[in-house]
Parts: C-alpha cells; structure tokens; sequence
C-alpha cells in the first residue's frame, strides 16, 4: 500500500519522481505528492487528490519544479480520507523535515499527545505527519543529526514504515529507513534513486540494495551507507535485477492484466524449468532435503486473497499425492485463533510480493513456535524470503496489475512439484507415475497456450453479459478452489457481485439467492465429481439460472445442460487449476472492459497490502 519514489543526482527529480509514480500508481492512487529541493534552497511541495495525472498537470510533467534531489509518494488512505491536505509529503512546522512514509503506525495517537505537549501543531488527520514532527522533536532535542533522530523515532512507532525524509541543514542527501514494509535503493553512476517496488527504477539502474528491517540509510549522489537502528554502520551485498525492463511495460496490450494473462504460459514454464532438471525435481536450491521432507507430518499453508487459493488447489494436491494433513489459513487469522503447531509442522507462507504484512506476521509467528516454514515469493529480497527458513521463488517477473495472474500460476507450479516431490520422496508414488506427473507438469504451457486461443469466444459472452448484478462460481473438490479464484477475480475488477459455493452446499441455503437470468459458472474438471456437479448445475437451472460450463474437452455431454461452454485440453487432474483458472481470468477482464472499468487500477485495492 502506498508507494514512495526518491531521487539525488544531477538531472530533474520531479520528472523522474512522476515517472517512478507511474510504476507504483497500482500501489496507491488516493493522492500524490513531491517534494523537490535545488541545492540549499528551501524544499518546495506540491501535492494533489486524485490519481496522478492530476499531480502531473499541476506540475506540467514535473518540468515546473526545478531541483536534483526530491522524493515522490502516491497514497492509498489509511488514517486520514483522500485530500491534498492528508497527501504527502509531510511536513515539520518549521519546514525542517519532510517526508513520506508507507505503513500504518499503531501508536500515532500517543506520539501526537506527546508532541502536543511540546507545542507541535498539526494539520492532518494521517500517522504520517505524526511521524515527521516525532524526527524532529528528536532532531531538536538531541542534536545530533538525521541518523540519530531516524533512529530515536523508530524506537518509538509502533507498527510498519517506509520513510524516506529530506532535512532542511542537509541539503545533498536524504534518508530511508524501514520496518515491514518494501523499499529498494538503487545505485547508478553518479546518482540514487529509492522506490517502493523495483519496476519504478527499473528504466535507471539495475544494481539494488534492499534495505534490512530497522535499517536506516543515507542517500548521496550515487552513494548509500548503511545504519543500524543503533546507529552503527552495517554492510549490504549489492544485488543485480535479472528482469528485462520490457516486462514492466504493456508492450502493445491495452492493459497489463491481459498482458499478464498472457505471460502465464512462460511464467509456468520460467517456474518449472527451476526445479525441474533432467526429468526429476530438485528442491536443493530452496533448501529441502529428501531427508527433511521425510521428517514432515502436517503441513500449514498461510496467505491473502488469491495466493490462499493457491493453497487450496495445493491442500487438495498434497492430501491426495502425499497422504499427510494439511491445512490453509488466511493470514489475517492465522495468528489470532493462536494456532497448534508442532515441531515436526512446515509452514508454507505464499506471497507474491514478499512484503504482505499478515503473512509476514504468521512466517514470524510460526518461527517462534520453532517451525520450519517455507516462502513462496516472486520478489528477490522481500521481507518473506529473508526470514523464511526455506525459499522458494516464482520466475513470473514483475507483475503490475492489482489482480493477480502470472504470480497466481506461478505459484500453482510450485505447489505442484512439492506435492509431486513429497509424495515420491515418501513413497506414496512410483517411479512411473513420478515421471508421468513431470512431464504431465511440463506440457502445462502449451496447453496455456490453447487455452488462450479461445480468448474470443469469452470475449463475446462477457460483453453479452456485462450488466449482470450477481454471479456465483459452483465446483467441488479441486474445482471449489478454482470457483474461488475465478469468483474474486470477477468482484475485484468488474464490481459484479459474485460468491464461489462448494456445489453440494447449494442445497443448504444458497439455492434461494438464484432467480430468472442468474449468471451461475460451474466447473466440472474432476471425473469423479462431473456427474454430481452437473446435477447441481441443472437444480439452479430449473430455477432460472443461465449456466456457463467450464471443463475438460470430452466432457460434451455438459452440453445438454449448460448454456454456454468453455472447454479446456485433457490434463492430469491434480494440474487442472492451472488451465480451468485462465477462461475466469479472461471473463473477469473483459466483463471489466465491456463495463468500461480501470482494469488495471480498481478502486479501493493496492497491489501489496504491507498494512494490516
């Protein structure tokens, strides 16, 4: 949530800063703010409501604002409604620090009593503001300069931060500090730049640092130095973006979500092809042993939103292929119902960002019990696959979007080989069937590719549809997890509302909600299940509903009941989610699309939610 961009060197910062704004808008778009200074003289701010185009016509693309050195923030509103006035950057009274800031801070109602009673005014309703005049109370008492002020106010906030303050008495350079939330500082010659998320960098530099938790840094002109939270200097391992700037770009897509969507195919096979050697799966690169999976006898699966229905499909393919017990938890409870862990548990935390804030809280929470836990993240150096004790990475690229594609597919694929894996390791499969699963697992992106072909037939039946008020998603077994994804996928960007039932559940309460035209897709890509979710599909259908099928070619006999029916190729039916989730995908766009919505942008989401 929220995104921040800075900038120290010898160009213009404002057009840079708006430029890096444009990478982060999916993060925030509430309101946006710059803060720009030119040598010694006085920062100047401007701030607008709105998305960031209305920041850019206020500035004329930042060519109104003169300066080489200045840091950028695009808002999503946590304390304070979306206002020019709540907007970042902040301000001390007397000017003298400015900053921005990502993260909710717990304690801010304490902090302002404290400063109150210093004679700090304020003029906001945000955590934020509370922050910056905290830096200052320190700066003015202590005196003894930005680290150390930095560094008295993080002892104090409670809650997560990224920070990034200009001083007024330090006039080449600016300071970043974090807890629990992104930043990455980029180094080229001559000149730094700092953003929340790499793809807003991504055009300057490709050699990164991410800053540790409670770890302050001192921006130059192309130099960074290091800090402790207790002051002291501490070195950090430069690191190389791999991605191709392109990737962060639409490349001729109306939107990145359908260019997302089309990407899927390489991210599944970018994924696979990193654990997949020679024929034969080696999880050696995220550390797992065939000894340690032996030891393993429950498995916990901890996410949000999209990435907890990875660990749905993955809870019903580790059961059936591995015979252990596994569990999923959203994050956002996992720490409240104080859960049962034992030390023979492995905790698999999902994230496509690395950086969202419950799942980060259930990884720490899990290493405190004394439980192994395993990161599956996209993003190199996140909070995630620092402290997790395991990692293993998705190789889906940046991914801009607010609702997830690749990342989701990617993560299925790796889902995939630890299911297949753990099963072979602890022999609940032969030899046999371990290859057949594998080189099933490897014609997934061709099949993706098939998939995608029929992209214009869901086109036309979105657009015939997109009016409708109420959807719901039926399936059973694996099929109810793909009813999920694709039920969210159709609320957060189309607004429709949409629910996802466990089929054999209409029966209990649900059946009543269905009238005269509606729109109800059933997922039928379980043999075993077809017949019974066919007959659940044709009890809403004698009640009015229009029925969309979706199953696997061969199944044509969902014909006589279904209204309209999408087919995707034969696969085994542990992998089915990665084929069956693509038709959701596109009928959740181009509903969108039809409807005349922000795809890429809906309202009231960010991207990454690194607040709780």
């Amino acid at each position: 949530m929220c995104g921040i961009v800075g900038y120290n060197g010898s160009s213009n910062a404002a057009e840079i800063l708006l430029e890096g704004l444009s990478k982060l808008e999916y993060r925030g778009y509430d309101s946006a703010g710059l803060a720009v200074r030119s040598g010694t003289n006085d920062v100047v701010i401007v701030k607008a409501k709105g998305r960031l185009r209305v920041l850019a016509e206020k500035t004329n693309d930042g060519k109104a604002l003169k300066g080489t050195l200045g840091i950028g923030h695009t808002r999503w509103a946590t304390h304070g409604e979306p206002s020019e006035n709540n907007a970042h950057p902040h301000v001390s009274d007397d000017r003298n620090v400015v900053g921005v800031h990502n993260g909710i801070i717990e304690n801010y109602q304490e902090l302002k009593e404290k400063l109150l009673r210093h004679d700090y005014t304020f003029y906001s309703n945000t955590d934020t503001e509370v922050a910056i005049k905290l830096i200052d109370y320190y700066m003015k008492k202590y005196k003894e300069g930005p680290i150390d002020s930095i560094a008295r106010a993080m002892t104090r906030i409670k809650g997560s931060y990224a920070l990034a303050v200009i001083f007024k008495d330090y006039p080449e350079e600016f300071y970043v500090a974090r807890k629990d939330s992104p930043m990455v500082i980029g180094i080229a010659e001559g000149a730094s730049f700092i953003a929340s998320d790499v793809p807003a960098i991504l055009k300057h530099t490709r050699n990164v640092y991410y800053i540790g938790n409670q770890q302050i840094a001192r921006i130059g002109k192309g130099t960074v130095e290091f800090f402790d939270i207790d002051r002291e200097p501490v070195e950090l391992q430069m690191e190389e973006v791999t991605w191709d700037a392109e990737a962060a770009e639409k490349g001729g897509f109306e939107h990145f979500m359908i260019k997302e969507i089309h990407e899927q195919p390489k991210a599944v096979k970018d994924t696979l092809n990193a654990f997949i050697k020679d024929g034969r799966i080696d999880l050696s690169e995220a550390g797992l042993s065939d000894e340690y999976i032996a030891s393993i006898n429950n498995v916990t699966i901890v996410a949000c939103g999209s990435a907890y229905h990875v660990g749905l499909a993955g809870q019903y393919v580790i059961e059936k292929l591995v015979r252990i017990p596994v569990r999923v938890d959203l994050a956002s409870e996992f720490r409240y119902r104080d859960p049962i862990l034992n030390a023979d548990d492995l905790v698999i935390v999902i994230s496509q960002s690395g950086e969202t804030a419950d799942s980060l809280a259930a990884l720490r929470l899990a290493k405190e019990r004394g439980v192994s836990t395993l990161g599956i993240v996209n993003v190199v150096g996140s909070s995630i696959a620092r402290e997790a004790d395991h990692v293993f990475y998705t190789l889906a690229g940046p991914e801009i979007a607010v609702a997830t594609t690749k990342a989701y597919s990617a993560q299925l694929a790796v889902m995939y080989g630890l299911a297949v894996q753990f099963a072979k390791v602890r022999g609940q499969i032969d030899e046999e069937t371990y290859a057949q699963l594998i080189a099933e697992m490897e014609t997934l992106p061709k099949k993706m590719e098939r998939v995608l072909e029929d992209k214009e037939r869901i086109q036309w039946f979105a657009a015939k549809y997109s009016n409708a008020k109420d959807m719901f998603f039926i399936g059973r077994g694996i099929d109810y997890a793909i009813s999920m994804e694709g039920s969210l996928k159709m609320k957060e960007i189309s607004y429709v509302h949409s629910e996802a039932y466990a089929a054999g559940e209409l029966k209990h309460g649900t059946i009543s909600l269905v009238e005269d035209g509606t729109l109800v897709v059933g997922v039928c890509t379980q043999n075993s299940l077809y017949e019974k979710t066919r007959s659940n599909m044709a009890e809403v259908k004698t009640r009015g509903a229009y029925l969309m099928g979706l199953t696997s070619y061969g199944n044509y006999a969902i014909e006589d009941t279904a209204d309209f029916t999408v087919y995707i190729p034969r696969t085994s039916e542990y992998f089915a989610t990665t084929l069956a989730i693509i038709p959701l995908q596109l009928l959740g766009y181009y509903l969108s699309v039809a409807r005349g919505l922000n795809v890429d942008k809906p309202r009231n989401l960010a991207k990454s939610v690194t607040v709780e």
